[in-house]
């Protein structure tokens, strides 16, 4: 495999758990630096926040406010904001980067690739007809044409 310095990603790294948590989401929660942890949204039952690991520039993940491992652990009004979120994500990307259309899901559980899987989150993930996603795949890769902190000021305005 292929590596790439991302001296960005030390930073993040070395910052998790530092709260005495051992969620990273539960961590971003309790912090107040919205900025510095590119939080676009925060609500009663969920918040949307930058994708630090993106598989494209404007990846967006929603996750729970409350420390839940799989969807059916959720209250109806906490998925029914979680949807209502993703619409106002689809909404910010459209308005932002025009995408040809979108992959949004849930990885619940370990074996299903969740990355935090005792904190459930949605993925939100702009895409383009002819972009270089496939370059993950094959090539073990990221492409991503624009750094986190430019995409955070380009849709941050979008959830105010």
């Amino acid at each position: 495999m292929d590596r790439l310095w991302s001296p960005w990603r030390f930073d993040y790294i070395s910052n998790i758990g530092q709260s005495g948590s051992s969620c990273v989401f539960c961590d971003i929660l309790a912090d107040d630096r919205d900025e510095d942890n590119f939080v676009l949204w925060r609500g009663k039952n969920s918040f949307a926040l930058l994708n630090l690991y993106p598989y494209t520039s404007g990846h967006i993940l929603i996750v729970a406010n409350r420390h839940i491992p799989f969807l059916r652990d959720a209250r109806a009004e906490e998925l029914h904001e979680f949807l209502e979120l993703a619409q106002r994500c689809e909404k910010a990307l459209e308005a932002e980067y025009s995408p040809d259309g979108y992959n949004m899901g849930f990885n619940l559980g370990r074996a299903a690739g969740a990355g935090v899987a005792h904190h459930v989150h949605m993925h939100v993930l702009p895409r383009w007809m002819g972009d270089a996603n496939f370059v993950s795949v094959v090539g073990e890769t990221r492409v991503l044409p624009e750094d986190l902190p430019k995409t955070y000021r380009r849709l941050r305005p979008h959830f105010s």
